[in-house]
């Protein structure tokens, strides 16, 4: 379950967590694909397990037909040692779910892969409300801002030497969902569900980073507040 949180059907969550102890949870590109394989596979109230499927490509895993979906999947990155999800409850519990199945698969994989036992993720994940339109931009620039730490570490302070250079690099990270929402990632953009954006508002590069540092600043104190009880 998430923590402080009730999901309400209909309603847009920011989900995240990270590896415990602050360890990587990817530490190889097979660790990454696998976790996009899984953000379609689990994602499905039919039980399908990836072990029965003998393609090892992420773009055929995502032509597989699917059931009726858990949750809706609005934006997603995945970092070294965390995930953020943008997702919406489509049915009581139907998060929770999601996130547990996703959880308990790709951990299943990863410690057997790199010879683990074991939780990998901090349990239970965070999560956040996004509570109006305005908010879901917001979050959808923060997370697809997440890869400018890899290039330019000052960016969470507003501080970022090549801004064009940048937003080269973040439309090409594959783990993350920002190539998919401007047309340049259709091979996994299968993940994604039908959700309403303004992409303008997405390619503006100055309003991507000035709303993903707003909220990068209101995330680190709400969870100060968290962990002061």
């Amino acid at each position: 379950m998430a923590i402080r949180e009730e999901f309400g059907v209909g309603e847009w969550y920011h989900c995240y967590t990270r590896g415990v102890d602050g360890r990587k949870t990817f530490e190889i590109e097979g660790d990454y694909e696998r976790f996009l394989q899984l953000l379609y596979l689990v994602n499905s109230k039919e039980k399908r397990h990836r072990s029965d499927i003998l393609t090892s490509s992420t773009e055929q895993i995502m032509l597989l037909p699917r059931p009726e979906t858990l949750v809706e999947i609005g934006a997603y990155c995945l970092m070294s040692n965390h995930f953020h999800l943008l997702i919406q409850e489509k049915s009581a519990g139907s998060i929770s779910t999601f996130m547990q199945k996703l959880g308990t698969a790709y951990t299943m994989y990863f410690n057997i892969r790199h010879h683990r036992t074991g939780g990998l993720f901090v349990k239970p994940f965070r999560s956040r409300h996004v509570t109006d339109d305005r908010y879901f931009q917001r979050v959808l620039q923060y997370i697809h801002f997440n890869p400018a730490e890899l290039y330019e570490p000052g960016w969470k302070d507003g501080s970022v030497r090549n801004l064009p250079a940048l937003l080269k690099q973040l439309r090409e990270y594959r783990y993350s969902s920002y190539a998919a929402y401007l047309g340049n990632n259709r091979a996994i953009d299968a993940i994604l569900g039908t959700v309403g954006f303004d992409v303008a508002v997405l390619q503006d590069p100055q309003t991507m980073l000035e709303e993903a540092v707003t909220y990068y600043q209101e995330l680190a104190m709400s969870r100060r507040r968290l962990a002061n009880g």
